[in-house]
C-alpha cells in the first residue's frame, strides 16, 4: 500500500457536511483506506445560518492534513500525489460573487427559512416546486428586498462549487448539485431551457441585466471532466506544498448526489436515506409526479435521472443535545460515560419503549421546517399528564421524531404509488446496528436495508466519482460500474417493518401533528 499511495494511485474524496469535513481515500478496490476529518459548526448572525469563508479552507486544510498524517502512520508514506479527487458539500444555499471572485455578502446556507416569498412566487412562475433553501430562491428574495449586492453581481455557486474553482479555476457543477441551483431538464442533462427565459425575463422586469445562464456554473455529468487541481489549489488543500497539481478533478457535487452513489441507489427505483443534522430520502423515478408537490423536491442523479427528493432541515441534533444533556447529568454524579456509550443506550433503549412512544412527543425543530410549513424552530418536549415518562419511551420519542417530518412527506410519495425496489440508508443516524433502521422501516412502511460500508457516507461517495472519473471504460455508466467495480458482494443487512411498530408510529405521528399547534406558538411567543 505504501508504494500505490506514493506512486499517486489512491483517489481522494473530501465533503462538507454540516458538522464535519471529512476526507476520504480509497485504494484499487476502492475501499477507504485513510481518513482524517475537522468538525465544525455553522453559525446564526444577524438572523442568517452561515459559515464564514475562512471557516471553508481552514476546515478543508485540516480535514486533509489529518488524512495525511493517518496515511504515514498506517502504511508509512507521505502523500504528494494523486490519482483524481473530488470535492462536495452540503447542497443548496447562495454565495454570489463579483467580476474578481470575491464574495459580495455572507454565504447563506441550505438551513434558512427566509425566502417564502420567492420560493411562492417562482414555484408559480415555474410550474416547478422551488423550495426555500434552492440558490435560485435565494437570488429571487435577495431581487425582491432590492439588496444592493446584486449591483456587483458575476456568478453565482454552491459551496462545493466554490470549492472546486479555487481548486481548479472551473465553474461547474455536477448534474445533482446543479439541481439544488434551478431545475434540470433530464432529457438534456442541463438548465430546463424555457424556465431560463420565464426567469430572465421575470428579472429585466425587475431591473435586472444579468442573465442566469452568465451566473450560473456550467452543469457536468458524472465522470465528465471537469479540470484538474491547479498549482493554487494544489496549495489552498496543501498549505506545506507536498502535494502535486495536476490531478483530475471529478464534477462537484453535493451530498444528495454523493449520498446516492454511496449507497448504489442511482437506479430507478432504488432509493436512500441521508440522516444526520439533516434528513433527507431520494427515490429515483420511473415516471413523473402527477402534480407539483411544495413538500417534494425535484432533482437529478449525478447522471441526470429525475430524482424525488424529500428533505428536512432537522433530525439528529435534538438528539444530540439530549445526549450532552445526559453525558453531563452522568459525569455529576460520578460516573464515566463516553458519548458513543449515550447515543447507544438511547438508540438501543428507543425499541423497547411502547409503540407509540407511550405519550411522549418529541418535536425536534432546531430551524424552519417547509415540509411542516413552519419557518423557525423551537426544540420542544411534551407529554400528556397521563404519559409513561420511562427513559426508553423519551428515547423512542427522540428517535423517531427525528424522522416523522419525512414520514410525513414520503407519504405523499406512497399516494403517487411510487415503486421503491431498495431503499438504503446511511448517515450517524444508523450508526448504532439496527435501532434506527427498524424505526425508519417502520416510520416509512418499508424495508430500510444498510450496508457494511454506510458509516462511509458522502465522502467515500465523493470518491467513488473521482474514481470513475478516470477508471470508466468507454461507455460505462455510473450505474454499471457501480455495480460491477464497487458494489458486487457488498454485504447488506435488512429491517422488516413490523405491523405493531408501524401501527404504534402511525399514532405517534398523529399526535406530533397535534403538538405543531403548540410549536406554532412557541415560535411566535419564544423569541
Amino acid at each position: 500500500m505504501k508504494q500505490y499511495i506514493e506512486q499517486g494511485k489512491a483517489v481522494l474524496g473530501l465533503e462538507l457536511g454540516s458538522t464535519r469535513i471529512k476526507a476520504v481515500l480509497i485504494g484499487a478496490d476502492h475501499a477507504p483506506i485513510a481518513s482524517g476529518d475537522h468538525t465544525w459548526e455553522n453559525r446564526l448572525e444577524n438572523g442568517v445560518w452561515t459559515y464564514h469563508l475562512d471557516d471553508v479552507w481552514a476546515g478543508i486544510q485540516d480535514a486533509y492534513a489529518n488524512l495525511c498524517k493517518d496515511v504515514e502512520e498506517k502504511y508509512g508514506a507521505k502523500l504528494t500525489k494523486l490519482a483524481a479527487l473530488g470535492f462536495s458539500a452540503m447542497m443548496h444555499g447562495y454565495l454570489p460573487f463579483d467580476a474578481a471572485g470575491n464574495a459580495i455578502c455572507e454565504f447563506r446556507t441550505w438551513r434558512n427559512t427566509m425566502t417564502a416569498e420567492a420560493a411562492e412566487e417562482l414555484t408559480a412562475l415555474l410550474g416547478f416546486n422551488i423550495p426555500q433553501r434552492w440558490s435560485i430562491a435565494h437570488l429571487y428574495q435577495a431581487m425582491l428586498r432590492k439588496e444592493a449586492h446584486l449591483a456587483q453581481l458575476a456568478h453565482l455557486t454552491t459551496l462545493a462549487g466554490y470549492v472546486h474553482w479555487k481548486l481548479t479555476g472551473v465553474q461547474a457543477l455536477g448534474v445533482g448539485e446543479a439541481s439544488g441551483m434551478f431545475p434540470i431538464d433530464s432529457e438534456t442533462g442541463d438548465y430546463d431551457q424555457g424556465m431560463v427565459d420565464r426567469f430572465d425575463a421575470k428579472a429585466a422586469e425587475k431591473g435586472y441585466a444579468f442573465k442566469l445562464r452568465d451566473i450560473l456554473p456550467k452543469v457536468l455529468m458524472a465522470g465528465e471532466d471537469a479540470g484538474c487541481l491547479t498549482a493554487e489549489g494544489a496549495k489552498l488543500l496543501d498549505p506545506t506544498g507536498a502535494l502535486e497539481a495536476g490531478a483530475p478533478i471529478a464534477p462537484p457535487e453535493g451530498d444528495a448526489g454523493t449520498g446516492m452513489t454511496a449507497t448504489n441507489a442511482v437506479a430507478v427505483r432504488t432509493g436512500n436515506v441521508s440522516a444526520g443534522t439533516s434528513v433527507f430520502a431520494m427515490i429515483v423515478l420511473e415516471k413523473a409526479l402527477s402534480k407539483v408537490y411544495p413538500e417534494i423536491d425535484m432533482v437529478t442523479t449525478p447522471t441526470g435521472k429525475a430524482v424525488a427528493m424529500v428533505h428536512c432541515n432537522n433530525c439528529t441534533s435534538d438528539i444530540n443535545a439530549w445526549a450532552g444533556m445526559l453525558r453531563g447529568f452522568a459525569e455529576a454524579t460520578g460516573a464515566k460515560v463516553s458519548m458513543g456509550d449515550i447515543y447507544t443506550a438511547i438508540f438501543n433503549s428507543a425499541l423497547a419503549g411502547e409503540k407509540d412512544c407511550g405519550g411522549v412527543i418529541n418535536v425536534p425543530l432546531f430551524s424552519g421546517e417547509p415540509v411542516v410549513g413552519l419557518n423557525e424552530g423551537r426544540p420542544m418536549m411534551l407529554r400528556t399528564p397521563d404519559a409513561a415518562l420511562s427513559f426508553a419511551n423519551f428515547s423512542r420519542s427522540l428517535v423517531a421524531g427525528a424522522m416523522v417530518s419525512l414520514k410525513l412527506g414520503m407519504d405523499i410519495l406512497a399516494g403517487e404509488n411510487v415503486k421503491i425496489d431498495s431503499l438504503l440508508g446511511h448517515g450517524g443516524y444508523f450508526k448504532t446496528p439496527l435501532a434506527g433502521q427498524k424505526i425508519l422501516a417502520a416510520c416509512l412502511n418499508t424495508p430500510v436495508s444498510v450496508m457494511e460500508t454506510a458509516g462511509e457516507g458522502g465522502p467515500w461517495g465523493m470518491a467513488l466519482l473521482a474514481a470513475y472519473r478516470i477508471h470508466k471504460k468507454d461507455g460505462q455508466t455510473l450505474e454499471a460500474y457501480l455495480n460491477e467495480n464497487v458494489f458486487a458482494g457488498a454485504k447488506t443487512v435488512t429491517a422488516q417493518p413490523e405491523e405493531a411498530d408501524v401501527k404504534g408510529l402511525d399514532a405517534y405521528t398523529a399526535l406530533f401533528v397535534k403538538a405543531l399547534k403548540a410549536e406554532c406558538a412557541a415560535v411566535e411567543h419564544l423569541n
